[in-house]
């Protein structure tokens, strides 16, 4: 790799430390940087700028939008999306997560209640993002959102390009 790791494992094994060593966070970053180098950091901003189109995609087909209005603004690791008036987006994130198992993150500070936000960064490909795009989209028919339906069928459209 382009790191030698060792120095850094051994003294957390060897009570160079201070402390209790974060061992298995060590390993991980480890990891985590050899798959980010062995993918290429090219590919996986590209990967990560392709899933944040289609997650765009699937939110202008049903109708909504999505917290940030400026597309040259638009985050590749996160989505934030706008719920309908009168709806409290944590009670829809808690509904989809009862139904079907899909955690949602809330919204922040002002927008707290007023969005829910979808990630497509680190270790996320095409079919889990269809699986979370799919589980918004039936759990906001559950819920009882307004929306038109599609916007998994245009994520689709974006992803298969």
């Amino acid at each position: 790799g382009y790191f030698d790791w060792t120095p850094l494992i051994e003294a957390s094994h060897t009570g160079f430390y201070p402390y209790t060593p974060p061992v298995t966070l060590i390993y991980g970053l480890k990891e985590a940087s050899e798959m980010l180098l062995a993918e290429g950091l090219d590919a996986v901003f590209a990967r990560h700028a392709k899933l944040a189109k289609a997650t765009r995609a699937a939110v202008s087909a049903w109708g909504l939008e999505t917290q940030c209005q400026v597309e040259s603004q638009h985050s590749n690791a996160v989505t934030a999306i706008r719920v309908p008036e009168g709806v409290d987006a944590d009670e829809l994130r808690a509904s989809i997560y009862k139904q079907f198992n899909l955690s949602l993150a809330t919204g922040l500070g002002k927008v707290k209640g007023k969005v829910f936000r979808v990630g497509h960064l680190g270790y996320q490909n095409p079919l889990t993002l269809m699986g979370a795009l799919s589980g918004v989209e039936m759990g906001m028919e559950v819920f009882g959102i307004k929306f038109n339906k599609g916007g998994v069928n245009a994520a689709m459209d974006v992803l298969a390009k």
